[in-house]
Parts: structure tokens; C-alpha cells; sequence
């Protein structure tokens, strides 16, 4: 007492709660031995009843603020001996009173089930407040299940007993506090209607999937989490009114929930979100760490199939603690891969837009799909692993041998060089198969078509004047080829060769004054207003054969190569040798009268230097130099390509004038498709693993990055920050070569502990989402509060106060929301009410409280005793003289009653 709050909050206090603190001191008499605790708080001013806080026992019971409690140092905790505990308070209260000390003293009494107390307590020179609390465990009696009864019991502890209390008016002070609780989950499931059941039985319906919290999120497909949010508790707060007679309090307890001034509504969370333990949750995360421990076994074989083979010594331990799902799991998930997801994939609108810089598949790709696959395959270990991967290769390889397109792969368009080499491979296989099969189609119906048309010669006017594509110098022409055969009529290559890029086309008129003695052939349209060197005429845009297409790896070998001779510049010319080739004979097939210097502006306008001699303003553009009012074009060749022996010019001499439609494919799709076919079928283990684990975290987080969630823009953080983690922590997966036990596979693993916080914040986010659609601001307040709670101490153990406290945040509910929290309480079926006989009144929904807290008070003046004449000055104020807190259920009643007397 002398030391007050703050020294003792420096000292030795023990925070118990919000704003509570005690200390303790161990005292000893005769032979046994006591325990005397202070509690008290820092902030003394204010109400003593808070509804919204959360207060100790004996705070709520007596209403008071700071108290004393001395109790036995024993099993039991209590004092057992009426006589005892009577000395013992006795022996505190004039202990208090020689301090002049007036905190209220308490001593635990009975037996510890009863929670019951009897206290004292100095009001100074006149009053003493006494109270006493005690607990009905069982058979309370019909009459004080009901507010008319309680009141009852109140007024008779002031009241004459000969009175008859509902005929007399007593003014007593009356609050409430009702507590309900949703419904678990399950028993929702469990109360269908029986005859709904039996018609979706009928029709074949699975009633329990459709019951499934998480039936329309992301995950659902791969694995069915817990919800959550387990429930809800809602408390129904009556603010203070005065009652005067027990007819009043039987009306009260017909009042619906609504009527009550305050709402406050707290989410029963469940105890998996901070529970770590490992195989606690099963999960995205949970299945990452599994294929984890598949890439540090990984390195122990050289091949996917030593693994799996029969001939492998070690192969007998792994067979014995790493188990492979039967061959009917196999062929279904060859089949959901191959035959169920044959669509083309929309990946923009599934990927987060940081997902890209994580080196692996996008989402709907094929390889990312199996790597989701395989996480669920099995327990994910590397011995399953192997199998589904010589399957999935097998299952390629027979795509490949019968052209059948690749699923989930697109059959066109550049190599995305951001991906995982695997989805590199696969992407140009499809191409493969594609191509592939345009050329064996191209040759049935070259066996099948005797008829050929005709050649016809093509006036170059005649090209002028129709709608034609042209291309502009330096601009390459990607497309690829038509199965149809090929003639040498410039109409009928426009349709039947290769497609090309859109340029813009210009009106031009016929300007030869003399048709070529050559066909044209393999035209795109007329290049801008260019003119040929050598004769008047319009210059030609041919269409080309695209580009070879190159992985990564290719890539690679091609820069080596470049590194090991001196020349780069030639050396990448002879590289590109075939390319420019293919592009030469296009050329000359499509412009027949032209020359080494005509293919040069076209396709390399910066080695061409015109002659600036007649303009007086700015320098030509390139687009009108060499049109037909400056015919002939005046200008040079660069000094590289005019040097002697230039490569180039070489090939120019060399290449035949063949459209692209005739030229042998710059890429053969028989040889490349080979070569994919065996690099996926000899890619070592951890080369393999490794791209699976980047592969199955950006798909795991695509996955998950689906889920709706509605305005938590918490939610939208903490996922950016997981991609960006991500990215960090696998880099050195694509950078570095792995050891076993590296540092990179630990940095990994506690990847794994982020990826599940976030997992299990975005389960909560998308529940709340679903059960407050209506209401935003609730979902918002509460998934900010779990954020606060749950975040600090995910992954973290148990041990510590902090650690063990349970989520206890509340929120206020505003007028607006009252309904959509209602609807939550749904009505209980038949099979859920028949067990329990509804006692307490106040329904909600058809739901009774499952706790009834009541506070009932009597106030009077006291400025009329005697004893007060003495103090006057102190007194004149109401004093609650009669106070009985009651807290119960239909099984249970609790009671606390203080009274203030003048002894």
C-alpha cells in the first residue's frame, strides 16, 4: 500500500489482463502456509462495471476495483473449515483497518467447483460492505431460470419476507448481458432436411461436397481446409433501467435480442491457426516442405529412374519408408493432365503481375499443373515423384509419336525465356507437334491432288492496284506455315505461304512502264514507295520464314560458341547463315529483277547510305528515299558490307529465288522434338526437383492469389510481400548449383513457415469474406484485429504467457449490420433443438443464450442515519447499499451478493 500502482508496476507486478496487475506474498502461520495477492490496476478512475472489458471474477462479481485475496498454500486452493476461513478474514479486516487501509479482502471457501468467496470490506469509520458468492452446479430450480424469480431473489435479500414482492413496487437497478453462440459447421451439415436429402440422393447430388465451406475457393480442387472461424459469439448488452416489479422483469425476458442497446460480436477462432506443429494442417505449405525433402534426396541418383528401379541398392531403404500411390492414381492424374485440362490457358488473368520474376510455370501450364499434381501425389515423396515424372515423360512422348497436341500448351508464338526450362521445352514441343503435323498433312494432300494450276505472270501494276500487306525495310515478317501446297501464282501465295506482320499498306498506281520477264512469286505486298536499283519497278516485301526457335539453353550454346572465336560479328553471321538464306531467296523470288543493294535497304536500311546532294532541307527518310519520282535511288552501301569477300554478299550469290512456301523449314520440328524428348527423359534429379519446387510455389500462391477476399487490403499486402519473398528466396535455385544441406534449402524451409502464415491469414480472410458480404466494415475490423493476433505469433512455440492467450477481440456491431449478423444464428433444425428443453428466453433465431449475466442494485441516501451525522459531508451522495451479480445457464447458477451495513 505504501509503495502505490507505479512503484509496485517497476517492482515485481505480473500483468493478469488488460489493465490488471498483482502481486504476491507467502506468509506462514502455525503450520500451514498462505498466499496474499494484490490485484489492482493503473488506471483507477471510471466505472467499475465495463460490460466491454475484460475484468477479473471477482471484479464482475462484486464490483469492485482493487481487492485482496489470501488463500491456503494447498491442493485445493481453499479454505475447507468455516471456523478457519472466518479467523482468517477476520485476522485480514483488522489488519486493513489498523492501515486505515480501504481495499475489500476476499478468501476462497468450500470447494474449488463453487467458486465461492466470502469478503470484507472498510468503508471508513461507519460502513462495512460484506459479500458472498456461491455456485448450483446441477437441478436449479424452475423459478430462478426465469428474470421474474432472480428479481425476486434480489428484493427478498432487502425486503420483509411476509411481503408478497410481485404486489410491491421496489426500485431496482437493472442490467443484462446475453451471450449466444452460432452453431458449429458440422452440425449445420448434419441438420439437412431429410427430405431434401433423399431428392439429391435421387438425383445422384453428393450433399457433402456442396456443404464444404471452401467449396467455390481456389484450393478446393487440391485440398478442403478447416474453416477458421468456427462460429461466432454475440453479446446483447441491456444498458441500465430501473425496474419496479417483477411483472416488468417477465415481459423482459420476451424482448428479442434487437431491443438491446449493444451488440458486440467476437469470432470463435479455431486453435490450428497457432498450433505448428508439424502434420497439424495439411495444405499447400505442408506439401512444399514434403517436395523440399524430395530435392535434398534428390542429389543421391543420377537418373528419375534409378529411384523406382529394382536394380538400385539402395533403392530398398527408400522402398520401405516411401510409399507410391497405386497405378490407379496414377492413370487418374494422367488423365485430369493429358486428357481432363486439354484448354488453353488463360494466364494473365490468373498470375499476380510480380509472379514473373519467380523463375518457374505460369499457373494453367502444363508442367505447373503436374507439379500441383504431384505435391498431392502420395505423401510427395521422391520415390512418387519419380514415378508420376517417367509416366508424364511417357505420356509426352506419345503426344509427340501421334501429334497430338499438348494440353494446357500453346501451339504459337515466342519462347517466354522468364520461365522454368522444362516449361521452355514443353512450350517448343507443342510447336513441334504442330508444325509436325501441318508438314504430314501438306504431304497427304500432295499425294492426293493431281490437279496443278497454272502458272500465271503477274504484272507488277496488277499488285499495285489490290489490297495488299506490305512491310516496311527493316521489318521481319513472323508467321508460320499453311498446310496447303504451293503455286507459283503471287495470288496464291499470298494465301498458301507463310503468314505475316500487319504494315500498313499505301495507295499506289501502276508506274512500270514494262512488265518483268520473270514471275514474281511469294509476294506480300508492295514495300512503300521503294524502287528497285536496277529496274523500274515497285520493290516487293516477300514473305518469310520465321525465325528458328531457341530455349534457353540453346540460347546458352550459342553465346558459348560466339565466346570461343574472335570474330564475333562474322561468326554470329555464319550463325544466322540459314536465317538469312531463307530471307534472301524469299527476296529474290519475290523481287526477280533485283540486286545484292535492293535486299540491303530492305532488310538492313542502316547499311545503306543514300545521297543527300539534292535535298536542301532535312536528310530523306528512309520510307522515300528511293521512291519513284527520284528514280534511280542514289546512295552506297556501308563500308562492312562493301568490303571485300563480305559474308553476306556470299550468301546473297548462293541463295536460289525460292518463296517461302518452297524453302526447306529453318527449323526442323523432327530433330528439335527429338532432342526435348530426350532431355526430359535423361534430366537429372535435382535439376528437375529444383524447377519443380520454383514451379509449385508460383503456382501454389497463383492458386491461392484467386481467392476472393473482397476490400482487405491487409490481405492484398501480405501477398505482395509473399512474392516478393518468394523471389528472394528462390533466386539462387536458378543462379547457383545446390549441395545437399546447402544454406539455399534452409532459406527455403523457412519460405515454407511464411507461406503457411499467409496460407492460413487468407483462409480467414476468405471466410470472412463470405459470411460479412453484406456487411464490409465487419470483415475489415475483425480480419485486422486476427492480423494483429495471429501474425507475431505464428511458427513461434508455445511457451510464454503471450503465446498461450486465446483471440479475444471484440467489435462492436452498428445498427445497419444487426440483420446479416443475425442470419448467421440460423434457426435450428429438428434434429439439433430435440435434445434441449429452451429455459432461459430472449431467443434469437430460435437460439437461447448460453449465458445469462444479470447485475441487480439497490441505492439508497444515507444522509438520514444517525451513524452518518458524524461524516456528513462524506455521505450525502446514493450509495449502493444491495448489489447481486447472477451469472447462469438452463444447467448452472451463479451468485454474488454484496451488501453495505452500518455496523
Amino acid at each position: 500500500m505504501a509503495d502505490g500502482p507505479k512503484n509496485l508496476l517497476k517492482k515485481d507486478a505480473r500483468e493478469v489482463s488488460e489493465d490488471l496487475y498483482k502481486v504476491k506474498s507467502e506468509l506462514k502461520f502455525s503450520a500451514k502456509n498462505y498466499c496474499m495477492e494484490y490485484y489492482f490496476g493503473n488506471k483507477n478512475e471510471g466505472k467499475v462495471i465495463d460490460w466491454n472489458s475484460t475484468l477479473h471474477d471477482l471484479q464482475l462479481c462484486f464490483g469492485v476495483k482493487e481487492f485482496l485475496v489470501i488463500a491456503p498454500q494447498s491442493a485445493s486452493g481453499v479454505v475447507l473449515d468455516a471456523p478457519e476461513a472466518s479467523k482468517l478474514l477476520s485476522a485480514v479486516a483488522i489488519a486493513l483497518s489498523n492501515c486505515s487501509c480501504l481495499w475489500p479482502a476476499f478468501v476462497p471457501v468450500h470447494v474449488p467447483s463453487r467458486k465461492a468467496y466470502i469478503g470484507i470490506q472498510n468503508m471508513g469509520t461507519v460502513f462495512t460492505r460484506r459479500f458472498e458468492a456461491d455456485h448450483i452446479g446441477s437441478q436449479v430450480p424452475v423459478k430462478l431460470m426465469h428474470l421474474e424469480g432472480l428479481y425476486e431473489l434480489f428484493v427478498s435479500k432487502f425486503a420483509y419476507s411476509t411481503l408478497d414482492f410481485s404486489m410491491h413496487l421496489f426500485k431496482v437497478h437493472f442490467t443484462m448481458k446475453l451471450t449466444y453462440r452460432s452453431l458449429p459447421h458440422d452440425d449445420d451439415v448434419q441438420g439437412d432436411d431429410p427430405n431434401v436429402t433423399e431428392s439429391e440422393i435421387d438425383l445422384g447430388g453428393d450433399t457433402h461436397n456442396r456443404t464444404q465451406w471452401d467449396d467455390d475457393c481456389p484450393w478446393s480442387e487440391w485440398y478442403s481446409a478447416e474453416d477458421p472461424i468456427k462460429g461466432f459469439e454475440l453479446v446483447a448488452i441491456w444498458s441500465e433501467k430501473v425496474v419496479e416489479s417483477s411483472l416488468e422483469m417477465a415481459e423482459l425476458e420476451n424482448y428479442s435480442p434487437h431491443e438491446a442497446q449493444n451488440w458486440i460480436l467476437s469470432p470463435d477462432m479455431s486453435s490450428s491457426l497457432t498450433d505448428s506443429s508439424k502434420g497439424n494442417r495439411i495444405g499447400f505449405a505442408s506439401q512444399l516442405c514434403l517436395l523440399l525433402e524430395a530435392l535434398n534426396m534428390s542429389f543421391e541418383a543420377q537418373f528419375m529412374e534409378d529411384f523406382v528401379s529394382v536394380e538400385n541398392p539402395g533403392s530398398d531403404n527408400l522402398k520401405s519408408s516411401l510409399v507410391i500411390p497405386p497405378p490407379t492414381v496414377i492413370d487418374r492424374v494422367l488423365k485430369e493432365l493429358f486428357h481432363d485440362g486439354a484448354r488453353f490457358p488463360d494466364v494473365a488473368a490468373a498470375e499476380n503481375k510480380t509472379a514473373r520474376a519467380i523463375k518457374g510455370a505460369p499457373l494453367e501450364s502444363l508442367f505447373a499443373q503436374f507439379c500441383l499434381h504431384s505435391l498431392w501425389f502420395g505423401n510427395c515423396n521422391i520415390r512418387a515423384i519419380a514415378v508420376i515424372w517417367i509416366e508424364f515423360v511417357r505420356e509426352v512422348r506419345w503426344c509427340w509419336e501421334e501429334s497430338q497436341p499438348l494440353p494446357l500448351m500453346p501451339t504459337t508464338g515466342p519462347i517466354d525465356l522468364s520461365t522454368c526450362l522444362i516449361n521452355q521445352k514443353l512450350h517448343m514441343l507443342a510447336i513441334c507437334i504442330e508444325r509436325k503435323r501441318q508438314l504430314n498433312e501438306d504431304f497427304q494432300d500432295c499425294i492426293g491432288s493431281q490437279d496443278h494450276s497454272s502458272p500465271q505472270i503477274e504484272e507488277d501494276g496488277l499488285d499495285e492496284d489490290s489490297s495488299s500487306i506490305m512491310q516496311t525495310p527493316g521489318e521481319n515478317f513472323d508467321g508460320k506455315r499453311d498446310s496447303s501446297p504451293a503455286t507459283s501464282d503471287d495470288s496464291q501465295h499470298s494465301e498458301n505461304s507463310v503468314s505475316i506482320v500487319s504494315t500498313k499498306s499505301e495507295d499506289a498506281e501502276p508506274t512500270n512502264l514494262k512488265p518483268s520477264d520473270c514471275i514474281r512469286r511469294g509476294s506480300a505486298g508492295v514495300a512503300g514507295p521503294m524502287m528497285l536499283l536496277k529496274s523500274y519497278q515497285s520493290m516487293h516485301a516477300p514473305f518469310t520464314q520465321e525465325a528458328p526457335l531457341m530455349t534457353e539453353d540453346m540460347h546458352e550454346e550459342r553465346l558459348h560458341a560466339v565466346e570461343a572465336f574472335g570474330d564475333s560479328y562474322n561468326f554470329s553471321a555464319q550463325l544466322e547463315k540459314e536465317i538469312l538464306a531463307s530471307d534472301m531467296s524469299a527476296f529474290k523470288a519475290a523481287n526477280p529483277d533485283s540486286v545484292f543493294e535492293d535486299f540491303i535497304r530492305w532488310h538492313s536500311p542502316g547499311d545503306w547510305e543514300s545521297d543527300d546532294t539534292k535535298e536542301t532541307g532535312s536528310s530523306k527518310s528512309p520510307a522515300i528515299e528511293g521512291s519513284k519520282a527520284d528514280w534511280p535511288p542514289q546512295g552506297r552501301l556501308s563500308k562492312r558490307m562493301s568490303e571485300h569477300g563480305n559474308l553476306w554478299r556470299k550468301i546473297w550469290n548462293d541463295a536460289p529465288a525460292l518463296p517461302a512456301s518452297e524453302q526447306k523449314p529453318v527449323m526442323d520440328p523432327n530433330r528439335e522434338g527429338e532432342k526435348i524428348l530426350h532431355y526430359l527423359e535423361t534430366v537429372r534429379p535435382h535439376q528437375l526437383l529444383e524447377q519443380m519446387v520454383c514451379t509449385a510455389f508460383r503456382a501454389s500462391a497463383s492458386t491461392l492469389n484467386q481467392t476472393s477476399y473482397g476490400g482487405l487490403k491487409q490481405m492484398a499486402t501480405k501477398m505482395d510481400q509473399l512474392y516478393i519473398t518468394m523471389t528472394s528466396a528462390l533466386r539462387p535455385l536458378q543462379a547457383n548449383p545446390l549441395s545437399p544441406g546447402s544454406e539455399t534449402i534452409e532459406d527455403i524451409r523457412r519460405l515454407c513457415g511464411v507461406f503457411e502464415h499467409v496460407e492460413k491469414l487468407l483462409a480467414i480472410a476468405a471466410s470472412l469474406h463470405r459470411k460479412f458480404l453484406q456487411a464490409p466494415r465487419l470483415s475489415e475490423a475483425i480480419f485486422s484485429d486476427c492480423c494483429s493476433f495471429y501474425f507475431p505469433r505464428m511458427g513461434t512455440s508455445s511457451s510464454g504467457d503471450n503465446a498461450q492467450k486465446e483471440f479475444d477481440k471484440k467489435q462492436p456491431v452498428r445498427a445497419h449490420e444487426r440483420l446479416v449478423v443475425s442470419n448467421m444464428f440460423t434457426p435450428p433444425t429438428a434434429n439439433q433443438s430435440w435434445r434441449k428443453v429452451l429455459s432461459l428466453g430472449n431467443l434469437l433465431n430460435g437460439h437461447e443464450p448460453i449465458l445469462r449475466e444479470i447485475i441487480f442494485s439497490k441505492r439508497d441516501k444515507i444522509s438520514g442515519n444517525h451513524y452518518a451525522a458524524r461524516t456528513p459531508t462524506i455521505y450525502q451522495e446514493e450509495v449502493e447499499t444491495y448489489r447481486m451479480y447472477t451469472c447462469g445457464t438452463s444447467n448452472d447458477l451463479r451468485v454474488a451478493l454484496s451488501v453495505v451495513s452500518c455496523d
